[in-house]
């Protein structure tokens, strides 16, 4: 129910920005995974420096920006941290033929608070559950958030999920977490490398393995209810070199 009132909240603001003017209206609306926050606000001061008008940009978990999309959001483009939210989106028809492509990829890390002592070596059977003591593992919700999807899969192939199933603290997107590790209130969470990159509040403790969990790829497509005339130039300009440097600064591997 959380979830579905906040999926509301964020489409009704995407409705004020598309009535709030001319200006907006011809700025493209985008999408965007939260994880990317700091990465798609540069390339869109790019884009605005090349006179372009500004792209209004809304971050939130893939899943929630997933249901805006098929809602029928006044958006133009989408860019999820998985492939499954965009199958998601694709297969209820609102992407536009032939805009899909791969963007970005990324890395999935073990963090603590950045005064923490802890120690560990991710492989099979390492004691996570023992190193979070009496305290929670912070993750993406692992049934929605694309981030705690690949730490489930890569907890299961390692072998430790069963121990720690219970002691998951599930937030509504990668960024929430990272808050509750960057605050103290949890020993150990999973998010991204760009994440703990951003954030100086953390440590990394380990890089689960590639092998333990589906490829990390950020798929970007136009949406067919996309009405900005810079929608494809914009979505043109992220998939060019230019704009993949910019990626590539915060740490992103790109495609």
């Amino acid at each position: 129910m959380a979830r579905l009132s906040r999926a509301i909240a964020l489409f009704l603001v995407l409705l004020a920005a598309l009535g709030a003017g001319p200006v907006l209206a011809r700025a493209p609306v985008v999408l965007a995974a939260a994880s990317l926050q700091e990465a798609m606000t540069a390339a869109a001061d790019r884009w605005t420096a090349k006179g372009h008008e500004r792209p209004v940009l809304s971050f939130a978990a893939s899943s929630a920006l997933a249901r805006q999309a098929e809602a029928g959001a006044p958006a133009d483009i989408f860019v999820s941290a998985d492939e499954q939210w965009m199958d998601h989106v694709a297969v209820a028809g609102f992407l536009a033929a032939r805009t899909r492509a791969p963007l970005l990829t990324n890395q999935l890390v073990l963090v603590a608070p950045a005064n923490s002592r802890i120690a560990l070596a991710i492989r099979p059977g390492f004691p996570l559950a023992r190193a979070l003591g009496n305290g929670r593992l912070a993750m993406g919700d692992p049934d929605a958030v694309p981030a705690g999807i690949y730490g489930k899969q890569a907890l299961t192939r390692l072998g430790v999920w069963p121990q720690v199933a219970g002691k998951v603290a599930r937030a509504e997107s990668v960024r929430a977490a990272l808050a509750l590790i960057a605050r103290g209130e949890v020993p150990l969470g999973i998010v991204y490398a760009t994440d703990a990159r951003a954030e100086p509040r953390v440590r990394v403790v380990g890089t689960f393995p590639a092998s333990s969990h589906a490829p990390i790829v950020y798929p970007v497509a136009r949406l067919r209810q996309a009405r900005s005339a810079d929608a494809e130039p914009f979505r043109r300009f992220l998939l060019s070199g230019e704009g993949k440097a910019i990626f590539r600064r915060f740490g992103f591997g790109t495609r």
